[in-house]
């Protein structure tokens, strides 16, 4: 029997935030407290990689999109040279934001401040009133900070405040692969994310979001219900047959490093002859179908054609590419998280296969989907749940006895199987506990 123990978060040590997470279950410590999750932003969301966007977002010099790493202002930007940069939004005189807008277009950042002028590279380029500095002050040495690393893995862009990070291809592993899912999905290998955004905000925590295939039947039966009644319409034709069922060929899969996924790979080939009918009904459909095949050859293609770029992995800490979108969790408080949702299109296909995909997005995930919202009610019951402290510890022991354990490290079970829950917080205790010996 795993040993109960008291924990106050006041008088924590670093052992002590270890003990959150035994085999099996969580303490809801990790969940509600405020000094956690001050130091979830510390360790985690300035300790490791991040992601900040995809570089279809800012196509043209100029173009920038605001994000954040944690509690830390930044943009994405494009300069002069065409290169993708991430800068950090602070001036470097006294410290205000440069820029205000989430997006848009601008070659020169301008603190509103006191007038200092940055451009897309972050190189200060005005100093209003420069002559009242002392000759020492450097001009060229005053350009906007950069996060200490930046890389980019097939157009998205990650970035770590963090220096002695391993490199970024170590840090996705296996994951780098289910990447290419998504990506391979287009037949010239280039995803679009300029179809606008979907954002909402939950009274809950951040890790409660997304990669678990237990609740589907539960918090999402209405929509099960409806795809039985219309199998062949839509994102119903990806899921003919129940994909969330245990007995079906659907798996949960830890992939290392907190990078976790629904594997509905096998159940979505099984139905690729209905997908591909449905494709053909469209513009496009078929000459799709043939230029993966000529691309990828039979296998390949078949795979790609049937997952639809839909790689269903959450990438730690706060990205996961599901269904038809990106999402990016930003934590905001214990109890409240943004998520943003970026539909993906694809380049290379006719517009009528980009419309079905931006038509199943809504459907799902839009402010008035099916799915998008019971996800959010469930996740503030959750929290509101954990208040209750008689006994705090959460269970995540479901397939513990039955995982699979690969040559490769990849940890496997059923689709109900609590296996990405115990991968995620896998990570979230080794990152939470790294620093605790210095």
């Amino acid at each position: 029997m795993t040993q109960t123990i008291q924990f106050h978060p006041s008088r924590a040590s670093g052992s002590d935030v270890g003990a959150l997470v035994q085999d099996g279950r969580v303490h809801s410590s990790a969940f509600t407290d405020a000094e956690i999750f001050k130091l979830e932003q510390e360790r985690i969301f300035e300790g490791t990689w991040v992601y900040i966007g995809h570089t279809s977002e800012v196509p043209k010099h100029g173009d920038y999109r605001a994000r954040r790493m944690g509690r830390q202002p930044v943009l994405m930007i494009r300069n002069g040279e065409g290169e993708v940069q991430v800068l950090m939004n602070r001036c470097r005189h006294r410290g205000a934001m440069v820029c205000e807008g989430e997006a848009g277009n601008t070659k020169h950042l301008r603190c509103w401040f006191h007038g200092w002028v940055y451009d897309a590279s972050g190189n200060l380029m005005q100093v209003p009133g420069q002559g009242a500095y002392g000759p020492e002050f450097d001009q060229k040495a005053m350009g906007l900070n950069k996060p200490p690393r930046v890389e980019t893995y097939r157009g998205f862009v990650f970035a770590s405040l963090n220096a002695d990070v391993p490199s970024l291809s170590d840090h996705l592993g296996p994951a780098k692969a289910v990447i290419d899912l998504m990506v391979d999905a287009s037949p010239v290998g280039e995803l679009r994310v300029d179809a606008g955004v979907h954002k909402t905000v939950y009274k809950g925590n951040w890790k409660l979001v997304g990669m678990d295939g237990y609740h589907v039947h539960y918090v999402h039966a209405s929509v099960i219900a409806a795809w039985n009644r219309d199998p062949d319409s839509g994102i119903a034709a990806t899921h003919r047959g129940d994909p969330f069922d245990d007995e079906s060929a659907s798996r949960t899969r830890d992939l290392g490093h907190g990078h976790v996924m629904l594997d509905l790979t096998q159940h979505r080939m099984g139905h690729y002859d209905q997908f591909t009918a449905m494709l053909e009904k469209l513009p496009g459909g078929t000459d799709y179908i043939e230029t993966m095949k000529a691309k990828h050859g039979e296998e390949r293609s078949r795979l790609l054609i049937s997952l639809a770029g839909d790689p269903h992995v959450g990438i730690y800490p706060n990205l996961q590419l599901i269904n038809n979108q990106i999402r990016i969790l930003n934590p905001i408080s214990p109890e409240e998280c943004e998520v943003i949702m970026f539909p993906v299109l694809f380049e290379g296909v006719s517009p009528e296969i980009n419309a079905l995909r931006l038509r199943q997005h809504e459907s799902f995930y839009g402010p008035a989907g099916s799915g998008s919202p019971d996800d959010a009610e469930i996740f503030e019951r959750v929290q509101k749940g954990m208040m209750a402290q008689v006994n705090p510890w959460l269970e995540i022991s479901r397939g513990l006895h039955r995982e699979e354990h690969g040559a490769d490290g990849v940890i496997t079970g059923r689709i109900s199987d609590e296996v990405t829950q115990r991968g995620q917080m896998r990570q979230w205790r080794e990152l939470m506990t790294a620093q605790t010996a210095q």
